[in-house]
């Protein structure tokens, strides 16, 4: 009998490759974002890979209506065997020229969203003891960038809750993994403009860009292969390291993230899709497939870090004992 996952933000981008990546599996894939025709179409081409799809209109910053989205998946598509929590929004702009309703919906969306998707995951979930939720954050949930104060402070609320969840679920028996992927700069239609930009220069991924089929294949990965954490392209491991060791060395290289973020292209004020869904039909890549990154593959885990510091580890109480027996 085929699985059940269940998308949010699924129509386009990396929750549209995530979705792609599922069918192409066998798995039967449930789809939850706002776009009726993009849900529409999002549907069609899940089922033309020969597996059942059902995508459903709802805002993730919703509890009820995420809930009934849930409800309804497990109804027509069998039990919720697993949940990627990918839905998000952002707005470039300083933090002191964001208002209160763009910081709150940045925050609904993006955390709000994480914790009524992992509820709602976690209440289908529980009566079986199995399954998998598996949150979307960023290299800016790790380092923070300029101009993402709103959206790098959702994504830190919700590594938070993760952990604080994870500790929860540890303590009362519950065999449902939570894991984290971190993730780059990603060539999706946020850069086209779906990001809300009040900076009247067009925003850019900085380099290096990833293809979102590379953040699929990490996701699928950490569902089908449970990790803590995993880190999606060098960049957001380095960010990682750095920012333990050397914070102050991360903030002198934050500061670039600026300019970085933004091209000489000058343009009116975006609206993007914080209150209102963005236009256009279902589609994985945004307007950088030149400068992308030809790896699919280049992602590290937590088992893989442990493993690299208790050799790291081992080596060091090594060298040890042969200079202490030198000396002896």
């Amino acid at each position: 009998m085929a699985k059940t996952v269940v998308i949010t933000g699924g129509t386009a981008g990396i929750g549209l490759a995530t979705a792609e990546k599922f069918a192409r599996k066998g798995w039967n894939v449930g789809v939850i974002a706002r776009h009726e025709a993009r849900l529409a179409e999002t549907e069609t081409r899940l089922r033309a890979l020969g597996v059942k799809a059902l995508a459903v209109k709802a805002d993730v910053a919703d509890q009820d209506q995420v809930n009934a989205a849930a409800d309804r998946i497990a109804a027509e598509l069998g039990p919720i065997e697993a949940w990627v929590n990918n839905a998000m929004a952002t707005i470039v702009a300083p933090a002191g020229e964001i208002k209160t309703d763009e910081f709150r919906r940045v925050t609904e969306v993006t955390y709000h969203g994480q914790v009524f998707g992992t509820l709602a995951a976690l209440r289908h979930m529980r009566p079986r003891n199995r399954g998998s939720i598996v949150q979307i954050n960023s290299v800016l949930g790790i380092r923070p960038f300029p101009l993402q104060s709103a959206y790098a402070g959702a994504k830190a609320a919700a590594l938070g809750f993760t952990n604080a969840l994870r500790a929860e679920l540890d303590h009362e028996g519950v065999a449902v993994t939570l894991s984290t992927v971190f993730l780059p700069a990603v060539n999706t239609p946020q850069f086209g403009g779906w990001a809300r930009n009040r900076m009247g220069r067009r925003q850019i991924a900085p380099d290096p860009v990833y293809d979102p089929r590379l953040c699929a294949n990490a996701i699928f990965f950490a569902t089908v292969n449970p990790r803590r954490d995993v880190w999606v392209g060098r960049t957001t491991m380095m960010a990682s390291v750095l920012q333990r060791i050397w914070p102050n060395a991360g903030d002198a290289q934050a500061k670039s993230g600026w300019e970085g973020q933004l091209s000489d292209e000058r343009m009116p004020e975006l609206a993007g899709n914080l209150f209102e869904p963005g236009p256009g039909s279902a589609v994985i890549d945004g307007p950088f497939r030149d400068r992308v990154l030809g790896s699919r593959q280049t992602f590290v885990t937590s088992r893989q870090r442990d493993a690299a510091l208790l050799g790291g580890i081992g080596l060091g109480i090594a060298a040890l004992l042969c200079a202490l027996r030198r000396r002896s």
